[in-house]
């Protein structure tokens, strides 16, 4: 697997403490804690997408 450019997110507090970070690929996305950065969580967009579109609204969307 290519090296993950990875990224802090933008709703992480200073630098160094709770901070998520994400790494983008063509199918997936990887997220991770900078705490426990050999920990990753690999979705894909679509999934990623309706997690987010759930905690932001509480509506499930419909998966294919």
């Amino acid at each position: 697997m290519p090296e993950l450019s990875w990224q802090k997110s933008t709703f992480s507090e200073g630098p160094g403490v709770n901070c998520v970070e994400l790494a983008a690929q063509a199918a997936n996305i990887h997220l991770r804690e900078s705490d426990a950065p050999g920990v990753a969580l690999t979705t894909s967009r679509e999934c990623l997408r309706a997690l987010l579109r759930y905690i932001r609204t509480g509506e499930p969307e419909q998966m294919s």
